[in-house]
C-alpha cells in the first residue's frame, strides 16, 4: 500500500463530501464525482464499443446500497468470461494501461488520464481465500443486473452475494451494514442467497446476527 499523503486525504474528504452532498441524485455509476465519474464513461465507451455487459461491484455498490459512509479508490466491475479479452485489447488502445497479472489472480488495468485503477472480476472466477473458497463462482454480468453498453451497479442482492462468498472482514463488514440500511429487505434477501447455495443464508444468518448487535450497542 502506497504512502498516506496529504494530498490523498484532501482528495478523499472532497469525495465524502461530494458524495453526501449529491447522494439523492447519484443514482448511476456515470454520476460519481471527479474522476471516478470520468473513468466509468470510459469504461462506457468501451462497452457501447464491444457492446459488452458489466457491472460495477466492490466499495461503490456498497455505497450505492446504503452504506453512504463506504469510500474506495478502485472500480471492481465483472464481466463475460468469454469477452475479457476483447474488452483489455479494446481499452488496451482507449486511453488504459493493462497491469501485470500475476498468475492465477484476476486482471487489473488502469484509465491513464484519472489514474483510477479497474480490477474485473471474471464470470467463472471463484471468490474468497486460499484454503477457503466459495463454493459457487462469479455469475453472469446479466445476472448481476447488467445492460449492454453501459456500466450499472450490481443490485444489492447480487453485491451482498459476492461480498458473503469473498468472505474478507471488510466484506463481512460491509455486509453487515448493508443489513442495517437495508432491514426491510432481510428477509427476501435471505431468500435469495438460500437459492444460489444454503452455506450462503448461513453466513448470512450470522452476519443479521452481528447487524442486531450493532444496533443494540447504538
Amino acid at each position: 500500500m502506497g504512502q498516506t499523503t496529504l494530498a490523498f486525504l484532501t482528495e478523499q474528504i472532497e469525495l465524502s463530501d461530494q458524495l453526501n452532498a449529491g447522494r439523492a441524485v447519484m443514482m448511476e455509476p456515470q454520476d460519481l464525482p471527479g474522476r471516478y465519474g470520468r473513468a466509468v464513461r470510459a469504461i462506457d465507451h468501451l462497452l457501447q464499443a464491444t457492446n459488452i455487459e458489466a457491472v460495477l461491484g466492490g466499495g461503490w455498490a456498497v455505497w450505492r446500497h446504503g452504506f453512504t459512509a463506504r469510500l474506495t479508490q478502485d472500480l471492481d466491475i465483472a464481466l463475460p468470461a468469454d469477452r475479457i479479452d476483447e474488452f483489455q485489447r479494446v481499452a488496451a488502445v482507449s486511453g488504459f494501461e493493462l497491469l501485470p497479472q500475476k498468475p492465477g489472480r484476476w486482471p487489473k488495468m488502469r484509465h491513464k488520464e484519472t489514474g483510477v485503477q479497474v480490477d474485473i472480476l471474471p464470470e467463472g472466477a471463484r471468490p474468497g481465500v486460499v484454503g477457503r473458497l466459495a463454493p459457487t463462482t462469479i455469475p453472469h454480468p446479466h445476472e448481476l443486473g447488467a445492460e449492454p453498453g453501459r456500466l450499472r451497479y450490481m443490485t444489492i442482492s447480487a453485491t451482498i452475494l459476492l461480498k458473503i462468498a469473498a468472505a474478507r472482514e471488510q466484506d463481512k463488514s460491509d455486509v453487515v451494514r448493508l443489513i442495517r440500511n437495508n432491514a426491510d429487505q432481510v428477509e427476501n434477501l435471505r431468500a435469495q442467497l438460500a437459492a444460489v447455495h444454503p452455506q450462503y443464508a448461513e453466513s448470512f444468518d450470522l452476519l443479521v446476527d452481528s447487524a442486531a448487535r450493532q444496533s443494540d450497542e447504538d
